[in-house]
């Protein structure tokens, strides 16, 4: 039977609803910003012929966990993977290709950072397969570029940008908001100034504080403030309006986009497809038969590799999620959303039924909209999804 295709228009693989995808790891960055808790480290050298090697042999053996499928999205996230030579770009893909079947139109997202440096690969990249962008431009004021830690300038941001826009089919770009100070007039400006720059996909994230972070320990010394939930609240709510005026949704949380141009890659983990992640730290969803298979790789780069070297992979956890946790999980992606979550497939997968008076109440209390089979987050359940997500799910 074939495949039917998503709303955007991609084919599923007949082995999951939700897609296929791989996620490959550069944990290298230039400098480790105040605000990142990802798994990023700053290192001077780095043998990438080497790594290269390490990334192609732990691909292997995620193949010999996945089986045959068809990749709908690879994407390289980091850490700084604009730091990568185009040719390590290139030697990864072509190994994915030769894995497993790439979908018609698979998206190719690398993530980059705006400086002149990282920029001047950009050709390079396309040239690998690459046919999506997403810029850590983070804010278009170079003040606030300090602050963030940020190791370019607003004017290097509009120039990586307009060179990104030449360059790739495809380019998105990320903005940190809700910063200590900004007023719903600066963060407006700065956000039509951005749009104006021909964005049809922008992730917005509101600034917070992450455990084990520069900022964590600044923020408790008192050396800065945030806006409290109402402001929060009420430049969220600006932001979507903002969106929307010039034709983006908020079809998740944090990610705004026109039509068609929503990312596919994170519309997988979204959606609860299977992926594979290769790379210190890197996570990943496997189903295998009747099976769903939770990896997580080794975090720190000198124990990811050696692992690899020695035992093909850098895995240090594969377990079994049971059909109930495959179900939270579920929901805990679907809700983030603008589309909603099939209630059909949750029990599919989960084996069993949220009680309807679970979601009656939320329904009730305006937090949650159900329209046949689909149930979603309404605009004020996006606000609290946390809390409801407490109560669906209880």
């Amino acid at each position: 039977m074939p495949a039917s295709p998503d709303s955007t228009g991609v084919s599923a693989p007949p082995q999951t609803e939700g897609g296929f995808a791989v996620y490959v790891h550069w944990p290298f960055c230039q400098s480790k910003c105040p605000y990142c808790d990802f798994n990023s480290h700053v290192a001077a050298n780095v043998d990438q012929a080497q790594w290269t090697r390490a990334l192609l042999r732990e691909l292997e053996h995620m193949r010999s966990l996945s089986g045959p499928r068809a990749v709908r999205s690879v994407f390289f996230g980091g850490g700084t993977p604009s730091l990568m030579l185009p040719a390590t770009v290139e030697a990864v893909l072509s190994k994915i290709a030769a894995l497993w079947t790439m979908e018609e139109g698979v998206e190719i997202t690398l993530e980059a950072n705006p400086t002149s440096v990282e920029a001047g690969r950009f050709r390079g990249y396309r040239a690998t397969g690459v046919n999506r962008l997403s810029l850590g431009v983070q804010s278009l004021d170079d003040a606030e570029l300090k602050f963030l830690g940020r190791l370019h300038t607003a004017e290097e941001a509009l120039a990586a940008i307009a060179l990104a826009r030449d360059t790739f089919p495809r380019l998105s770009f990320d903005l940190i908001y809700a910063r200590p100070g900004q007023t719903r007039e600066k963060w407006e400006a700065e956000l039509r100034a951005a749009l104006a720059h021909a964005a049809d996909h922008l992730s917005l994230y509101q600034l917070t504080i992450e455990p084990d972070t520069a900022f964590a320990r600044l923020y408790e010394k008192g050396a800065f403030a945030l806006p409290d939930d109402e402001d929060a609240a009420a430049l969220y709510a600006l932001t979507a309006d903002i969106c929307a005026d010039r034709g983006l949704s908020a079809y998740e949380v944090s990610n705004y986009a026109a039509p068609g141009a929503q990312s596919r890659h994170n519309l997988v983990y979204w959606r609860y497809g299977d992926y594979v992640g290769v790379g210190p730290g890197a996570h990943g969803r496997v189903g295998t038969g009747t099976s769903r298979l939770a990896t997580h790789a080794r975090r720190m780069p000198g124990e990811w590799i050696a692992a690899v070297e020695r035992d093909g992979h850098g895995l240090e956890a594969v377990e079994k999620i049971s059909p109930a946790e495959q179900g939270d999980e579920m929901m805990l992606m679907g809700l983030r959303l603008e589309e909603g979550v099939s209630l059909a497939r949750h029990e599919r997968v989960s084996g069993t039924e949220i009680a309807p008076p679970r979601i009656e109440a939320l329904v009730a209390d305006g937090l949650l909209v159900r329209k046949g089979d689909i149930v979603r987050a309404s605009a004020d359940g996006r606000m609290v999804l946390d809390a409801v997500l407490a109560r669906l799910l209880a």
